[in-house]
């Protein structure tokens, strides 16, 4: 398994993981999301390949405060193999290295596969209610 940084020829290939691993949303444009990604911290945007196959991605971000992981999605037929902890481990060396204090994810409630994975790699649920606000709308849903 190598894990590198998102190239442009990336796109499609991770959109088609999203997709498998479903993660896309009718309000958030995967797209956009990757074009948006790209104008900030692109460094942060990492992909697992096996086989030059991509088969995982974590879109990681940095505020200056807080680091973040968005698109954490490993293929179906993958999982259970280190990956998602691999993709963590490299962006949290990252954000160590420009010294963010602490990381922040976001995982729906309901998820209790994947809380539990990220609970296995010593995150914990913090007592904060998550406020969102739509500022740019990207599409009709």
């Amino acid at each position: 398994m190598e894990i590198r940084v998102f190239r442009q020829e990336d796109f499609e290939e991770v959109i088609t993981l999203w997709e498998r691993c479903d993660l896309l949303r009718p309000w958030n444009d995967p797209e956009m999301d990757i074009e948006r990604k790209l104008q900030h911290d692109a460094d942060l945007f990492l992909v697992a390949e096996v086989g030059g196959e991509i088969v995982a991605s974590l879109m990681g971000g940095y505020d200056g405060h807080r680091g973040s992981a968005y698109y954490l999605g490993v293929h179906p037929e993958f999982r259970g193999r280190g990956i998602a902890n691999a993709l963590l481990s490299r962006l949290e060396k990252k954000l160590i290295a420009r010294g963010c204090p602490k990381i922040h994810i976001m995982v729906r409630e309901e998820n209790d596969l994947v809380i539990g994975m990220y609970e296995k790699l010593e995150y914990e649920q913090q007592d904060v209610v998550m406020l969102g606000k739509r500022l740019i709308e990207d599409q009709e849903y």
